[in-house]
């Protein structure tokens, strides 16, 4: 694992010197109502990495309060994204699992007359918490009777008091300068039926109750979670303290990680899934981690992006250079790299004998012999891309074919542009050319020196791919609606032809497709109809 310094690490080594825990453990909360985005990935490095860093574990801990928004669905989505990530949690819990206790621990504050059934409307509630400028107003049901309470709680669980009808709320501070501390909500009810517990309850804990407990229940030594839980903090100690835990853990906060032009808003992710604007939460132009899997992006690239970030205590936003930056580096090595023609012309050898083939072997990646080699066909009929050919050379810089000009094609030999053939509407639709038998890739022929090295596809065994290409999915001003700065033309498909070691490709192998980018071999991508998706354009395109 990658060792860098921060400020969580920091405190973990003080508690661990001064004795104060023997062992680290943390824990990752998500709720499943939806698919983990790259933002998550974040959390989920900063949690496992904190605690393998000191022999520590981590608990995969889903936060499955709210049974309206909530699916398996994503139970198994989220695990499987962990994993893929590269960690194991020691346990998987629910925080449904612990909904007994938490009932009992509410019961207690009651008891300690520091939480009550409170009947007003949500919006007299929200009336009576005042501002920031103005405190708190309390409620006419803030001094009802322990007694009362216990017997109204009892009735919400039993099922006796309609949704919003009343909650149970703690009996803090209304005039308190932190608006978590103003008499917030601990239990309310619903009668959705919950994915893990059915309709065993009508009632469930509020977030800021529920979470403190499961981490003080789990053992939980530094609960780690974003910014904006700085201002509930003061919430957290208060309900660990008050239940009376025997474990109280501490919650520390870092800055979240934005990235230019990415949206990591769950709620905006799963109108785009519902309102059919993608294909699905796997989407390859999707931030989820699904979505990034599917379009090529590799664990190790976005490991070492979030841990090369760092921690702060602010929130902060990167380029997606800097994520670019860090999947080239992981793709360079582990991508074999072939030749695919995205745009393809045909070349004709006419000096070529017709109906012989010949065949090159080429290693797959120089930098990584592991890889193997492949045989590279080549024969009368060829395919080129179409940007690598013009009539007429326009300068000195200009480094592919045109008439009367000379290139090497990758891992062969010199060919010359002499005809072009048009067709009805005048487009080129055929280069001509001649071969140099002397010019043999590997013999050393060095007599002259060809107008640059352009990749080719042979033609009578490359096969026909689809290619897939994607652009910005969100454009637009930041003050517009999400769904109106959704870019229509954010997925593009070419039809291109691929080298023919590619037949037997797998979902997710990836390739560098020379002198254009790095392509994933898609989901839905089978033999005989091959999909690839763009995953990132090489750092030098010369497009």
């Amino acid at each position: 694992m990658e060792n860098h310094s921060n400020f969580i690490k920091t405190i973990i080594e003080s508690d661990l010197e001064t004795g104060k825990h023997k062992e680290i453990v943390t824990r990752f909360p998500p709720e499943p109502n939806g698919f983990l985005h790259i933002g998550h990935a974040r959390a989920i490095i900063t949690d496992f990495e904190s605690a393998l860093a000191y022999g520590g574990y981590t608990n995969l801990r889903y936060d499955d309060t709210n049974p309206s928004k909530e699916d398996d669905v994503y139970v198994k989505a989220i695990l499987d994204d962990i994993k893929w990530l590269g960690y194991e949690p020691k346990n998987i819990f629910f925080a449904s699992d612990y909904f007994e206790e938490m009932y009992e621990r509410a019961v207690l504050l009651i008891k300690k007359g520091l939480a009550y059934v409170d009947h007003s409307s949500p919006e007299q509630m929200a009336k009576d918490r005042g501002n920031i400028n103005t405190p708190g107003t309390p409620s006419i049901y803030r001094d009802r009777s322990v007694e009362e309470n216990l017997k109204l709680f009892e009735e919400m669980k039993e099922g006796k008091f309609k949704e919003g009808e009343c909650v149970l709320r703690a009996k803090i501070d209304m005039s308190s300068p932190n608006m978590n501390m103003r008499d917030p909500a601990l239990y309310r009810i619903s009668f959705a039926e919950h994915h893990n517990t059915g309709k065993k309850w009508c009632i469930y804990p509020m977030y800021d109750y529920a979470h403190p407990l499961e981490d003080a229940i789990e053992g939980i030594t530094h609960s780690l979670c974003s910014l904006e839980f700085e201002d509930h903090r003061p919430l957290y100690d208060w309900v660990v303290r008050e239940t009376e835990m025997p474990k109280v853990p501490r919650q520390i906060e870092f800055g979240r990680l934005s990235i230019e032009n990415t949206v990591m808003s769950k709620r905006f992710l799963r109108q785009l899934v519902e309102e059919h604007k993608v294909i699905g939460w796997d989407d390859p132009r999707m931030p989820t981690l699904q979505g990034l899997r599917r379009r090529g992006y590799t664990a190790e690239s976005i490991r070492h992006f979030v841990l090369s970030t760092g921690l702060s205590k602010v929130n902060s936003t990167v380029g997606t250079d800097m994520l670019e930056a860090s999947l080239r580096d992981d793709l360079s090595i582990r991508a074999k790299r072939v030749m695919a023609v995205i745009n393809p012309l045909k070349v004709t050898i006419t000096n070529y004998p017709e109906g012989q083939v010949e065949y090159f072997d080429v290693p797959y990646n120089q930098d990584n012999e592991a890889l193997g080699e492949r045989k590279i066909p080549f024969s009368k009929h060829l395919y080129i891309e179409q940007d690598d050919f013009v009539l007429e050379k326009p300068n000195k810089k200009y480094k592919r074919l045109a008439l009367g000009i000379e290139v090497r094609l990758f891992h062969a030999y010199f060919i010359k542009a002499n005809e072009v053939v048009y067709d009805n509407d005048g487009n080129i639709i055929e280069v001509l050319a001649t071969y140099d038998p002397a010019t043999k890739s590997g013999t050393g022929f060095d007599e002259r020196k060809p107008n640059g090295t352009i990749h080719y596809v042979e033609a009578t065994t490359g096969i026909k791919a689809k290619l897939n290409f994607f652009g910005p999915m969100i454009l637009g001003d930041d003050d517009m609606d999400l769904m109106d700065r959704f870019n229509e033309d954010s997925w593009t498909v070419k039809e291109g032809v691929v080298e023919t070691s590619l037949a037997d490709t797998k979902p997710q192998d990836k390739y560098q497709f020379m002198r254009n980018g790095y392509f994933n071999t898609d989901t839905d991508s089978k033999k005989g109809d091959l999909i690839f998706n763009e995953i990132v354009p090489l750092k030098s395109s010369y497009k």
